[in-house]
């Protein structure tokens, strides 16, 4: 089970094998059936090309124009679903941290859709990781430093790959480029599926 790090982000190669990735999938799909996925608009008014939904305490949401956090779904108004007991062991393996994330945000990739560099600081208290899951297509992903202009460094995340943000660089600019859209056989059809788990405070 190799690992690199990128511009300080510790990527897991292969972290989860193929029957792993299976469940974890089947698991998101349970979520997805009680809360929908939904394409947020961004306080400029342009949709996300990536759709989003969430389990857990509170779910990512952006509301009257802001980013942040929610405890119940924007469009059923039902609070989110739990996470699943395969992701909290995921989350449990890897974060190094004492309790268990608020929030796994899930985006569904579909052909052509990508996520702008930009860092995850909504959650109100940044020690601990944020933990990434690929699921499905690769993906270019690409990681800057704590400024939007600092340099960055790209690496192509497969399925079952883990990446882990945090410390120094928890707070650190991120995107992904561009989807190699049907080229896992994880997901029929195409699309790829990345888990982020949260610690967010009240």
């Amino acid at each position: 089970m190799a690992a690199l790090t990128l511009n300080g982000v510790t990527i897991h190669k292969a972290f989860l094998g193929a029957e792993a990735q299976a469940a974890l999938v089947a698991a998101v799909r349970g979520v997805i059936a009680q809360a929908p996925l939904m394409r947020p608009v961004t306080p400029w008014g342009k949709p996300m090309s990536v759709r989003m939904t969430a389990a857990g305490r509170v779910g990512w949401v952006v509301a009257q124009g802001r980013y942040g956090y929610a405890p119940a779904h924007p469009q059923t108004g039902q609070p989110w679903p739990p996470i699943p007991p395969q992701a909290l062991a995921l989350w449990r393996a890897v974060s190094g941290w004492g309790s268990d994330p608020d929030c796994m945000l899930v985006n569904w990739y579909g052909q052509g859709a990508r996520m702008g560099m930009h860092r995850d600081a909504d959650e109100g208290d940044y020690a601990a990781p944020v933990v990434s899951v690929s699921l499905g297509d690769p993906a270019l992903f690409r990681v800057g430093g704590l400024a939007r202009r600092d340099p960055t460094a790209s690496a192509t995340l497969e399925s079952g790959d883990v990446a882990i943000l945090g410390g120094a660089v928890r707070l650190a600019y991120h995107g992904i480029d561009r989807v190699r859209f049907g080229g896992a056989t994880l997901l029929p059809g195409g699309g790829r599926i990345n888990l982020t788990f949260r610690v967010v405070a009240d």
